[in-house]
């Protein structure tokens, strides 16, 4: 990594977001690597610990390091484990400065990598995300990775090689603009892109895992390919699903109503009897397949100017 990031004038506060769990072994490493950095850029920052239902000792790490440096270190503690997306939304939330940045706990994100991420952002980038070109994980987890990375460059069009990086800068607003839940953390990229901001993507150092195990299972793989429907919807048509529902609708009513009007028209001069026609059974099943589809893009629009998003977790303390 370049080493001349330190000429650059920095003003903004940043604030670091890095959800956890079980990672106690790792947290004192991973600050002692945030603050050497930090001290090289010379910016004011706050380091903020979302404890997502941890069952051995990392809030009392976390608490040790609050009481040595408590007007940096901040710390967010649910009561049960409610996802990543759910402490990043508490992150996002909680931080204050004008640029966040978002960090894995385990020690395979590198610190040092964040001046240069920074930098891209001063650039005129509103998102950067981490690219780990070259790997220390099992390929039961990167071979999965590049193909879900893959299918979904290719179906939103987002060029981004690594989607799932934890490694990420972003500028204040865009990181509180976004809403999060189940997996959708996963492609925070094409969420971002699809609300008009400018994605950029970075080549960042890989460490093989120090502590711990991976929280890495094969059903997350899968759920991340239901997820990815939901972003092509809600990428879309989340403001308009009339027009996703409604298009099929119409589409339905026309045929059902093109084959059943040919049929009475044919029963009408004589030619046909519509008993004997199963077709006619089809053009009407069309039909109310076509009204229903009109009604639930309705009912969808009337839920989307009514609904707003609740919180989907529960906070135990905050330091």
């Amino acid at each position: 990594m370049s080493e001349n990031y330190n000429r650059t004038t920095h003003r903004n506060t940043l604030s670091f977001v890095i959800p956890l769990k079980d990672e106690e072994e790792s947290l004192p490493e991973l600050f002692d690597g945030i603050r050497n950095v930090m001290e090289v850029l010379g910016a004011s920052y706050e380091v903020i610990f979302i404890d997502d239902g941890s069952e051995d000792r990392s809030f009392d790490v976390i608490q040790a390091l609050h009481r040595t440096y408590p007007s940096i270190v901040r710390a967010i503690r649910f009561r049960r484990n409610f996802g990543k997306a759910a402490a990043l939304m508490a992150g996002f939330e909680a931080a204050n400065g004008d640029v966040i940045i978002t960090m894995d706990a385990d020690l395979q994100d590198d610190p040092r990598e964040v001046p240069e991420l920074y930098e891209m952002l001063m650039e005129g980038y509103d998102l950067v995300s981490g690219w780990k070109k070259h790997r220390y994980d099992s390929l039961v987890y990167t071979i999965p990775s590049r193909i879900a990375n893959f299918i979904t460059s290719k179906l939103t069009g987002v060029i981004i090689h690594d989607l799932n990086c934890g490694l990420k800068a972003y500028r204040a607003e865009v990181a509180k603009s976004l809403v999060l839940y189940g997996d959708l953390y996963r492609y925070i990229p094409v969420l971002v892109h699809t609300m008009g901001y400018r994605v950029g993507e970075k080549v960042v150092q890989h460490h093989p895992r120090k502590y711990g195990k991976s929280k890495y299972t094969v059903g997350k793989f899968y759920r991340g390919f239901l997820d990815l429907l939901t972003v092509l919807f809600t990428a879309k048509y989340i403001q308009r699903p009339l027009h996703l529902f409604g298009s099929w609708g119409l589409l339905l009513l026309i045929l059902g109503g093109i084959i059943d009007g040919v049929l009475s028209i044919e029963w009408l001069l004589g030619y046909t009897s519509l008993s004997n026609r199963p077709l006619f059974i089809v053009g009407v099943l069309l039909i109310i397949l076509g009204v229903q589809f009109i009604s639930l893009g309705l009912l969808g629009e009337m839920i989307t100017r009514n609904q707003r998003p609740g919180q989907t977790y529960r906070i135990r303390e905050m330091l």
